[in-house]
């Protein structure tokens, strides 16, 4: 295990197919999305335009920026639909004894 990993929350705070907002460090805003068992951490920020993509919809496998409906694959930040063509940054999670640890470096 990394030393790395900060603890942002607890597994029974996020519904299938839900969010949990986290910051990271003292400053990185952070989406974790949880879909069924599987869950991942991405920044909260298009790249598209820099706006927060906490409301958008979140399909299991897409986050939607709210704003243009930019989309992007949240195992790997990829972007799926433009106008975004840039990835969102993504962070390993772990979960360990029902808490959620997400890795970030400064």
């Amino acid at each position: 295990m990394s030393d790395h990993f900060e603890k942002v929350g607890l597994v029974s705070e996020i519904p299938d197919v839900g969010r949990l907002s986290v910051i990271l460090g003292d400053e990185v805003s952070a989406l974790v999305l949880r879909a069924g068992d599987d869950f991942y951490c991405v920044e909260d920020i298009c790249t598209h335009d820099g706006q927060p993509m906490t409301e958008g919809e979140f399909d299991g496998c897409e986050l939607t920026c709210p704003r243009h409906g930019a989309k992007f694959d949240v195992k790997t930040g990829a972007p799926t639909r433009m106008p975004a063509t840039e990835p969102i940054r993504t962070f390993p999670v772990e979960i360990r004894n029902g808490e959620i640890y997400v890795e970030y470096d400064d």
